[in-house]
């Protein structure tokens, strides 16, 4: 597995750190830290923040390299991803305010919707990965992104739950979502949503690992968040689809953007199978992220 972990001197670059060498600890992981500044007087403060996260993760028998730059941060990370396949971007994050809801900041946004392997984000982060929630919605397929998560999960010995969320139905069809709630049945059943999660769970049945289906009903973004909270989970996983033509960039939906901002621990975004083949879509969601700014502001 080759990670990318973007760092500098700051208390959520090194909440990243920790929580990198928790999840590929004892591993044949290859590590790249990269440090970018904007300023040529700051270089030598970047390098010794990179020095010591090398010391740091090389305790644990890790491979390291470190790899400084000058430049614009977030252009550098992209060139960085498009030099290097890597399997995992790692950024660390922290609150806008201390009361309520939070922010990502625009720069964590902008690297989320603009490099292609799946981006850790950590806000906070332990020291262990015993339960993971790996949210799957929607008619993307989640299958390629489970790899990485059949790795972590085998790397830390995690129990995997796999959530769907029903959204509420109208009062005549409760009858028949109340037998859809029962996990078993659904996966069971030859419906649609019964084969995708028969499938994702069978992904991450290969390596051994313990994973639950669970089902909830309700708002979907609630449901999750509940279930997060409810389930004590160290670690949550979803998925961003990418926008087809020109654009090449993916769009973190309104789901997924509010896991990021409410689940106060890391989320691992990954690469969904699906595209958005509608360009308007992406400017509904740019749309969106402005007016939310805004409102924030």
């Amino acid at each position: 597995m080759k990670i990318l972990v973007c760092t500098d001197e700051s208390e959520q670059a090194r909440d990243a750190l920790r929580f990198t060498k928790t999840i590929v600890a004892a591993s044949d992981a290859r590590i790249t830290l990269l440090g970018v500044t904007e300023k040529k007087e700051n270089q030598e403060k970047i390098l010794e923040a990179l020095k010591q996260g090398q010391r740091s993760l090389q305790a644990k028998q890790l491979d390291v390299e470190i790899v400084p730059k000058t430049g614009q941060p977030i252009q550098e990370i992209i060139k960085c991803t498009k030099e290097t396949e890597y399997d995992l971007v790692v950024i660390g994050v922290s609150k806008k305010s201390r009361r309520g809801p939070y922010l990502l900041s625009a720069k964590a946004y902008r690297i989320i919707k603009s490099i292609t392997p799946p981006v850790l984000v950590v806000i906070g982060g332990g020291d262990k990965v015993n339960r993971v929630l790996v949210c799957s919605g929607g008619e993307n397929n989640l299958t390629k992104g489970l790899e990485l998560v059949k790795e972590i999960g085998r790397l830390n010995k995690a129990r995997i739950t796999l959530l769907h969320v029903l959204a509420e139905p109208p009062a005549i069809y409760s009858g028949m979502i109340k037998l859809q709630k029962d996990a078993d049945r659904l996966l069971s059943s030859h419906s649609l949503l019964g084969m995708k999660l028969r499938k994702e769970k069978e992904v991450l049945d290969e390596r051994g690992l313990i994973t639950e289906v669970k089902l909830r009903l309700g708002s979907v973004s609630g449901e999750v968040i509940r279930e997060i909270n409810d389930g004590h989970y160290d670690l949550v996983v979803a998925g961003s689809s990418q926008v087809h033509g020109i654009f090449g960039r993916y769009i973190l939906g309104n789901v997924t953007r509010h896991i990021v901002n409410h689940a106060e621990r890391p989320v691992l975004i990954v690469r969904t199978g699906g595209t958005v083949s509608r360009v308007s879509d992406y400017f509904k969601e740019l749309l969106s992220e402005l007016i939310r700014r805004k409102k924030a502001a």
